[in-house]
């Protein structure tokens, strides 16, 4: 399960992307979560999915 507090998530998902997973969308179909709702949910706390970094900055 993601965490619901954006700065948690921010940190457990780009964690996850930097030791497990190439790209949002495998972490996303591992967990079963929606990328769209992360990309939106760490939007709202000023951060932006960067595919070629792999990472939310």
């Amino acid at each position: 399960m993601m965490p619901k507090d954006p700065v948690i998530l921010l940190s457990y998902v780009n964690t996850k992307l930097r030791d497990q997973y190439s790209s949002l969308e495998d972490l996303c179909a591992s967990e079963g979560a929606d990328p769209g709702e992360i990309i939106n949910k760490l939007k709202e706390v000023g951060y932006t999915y960067k595919r070629e970094e792999n990472k939310f900055i």
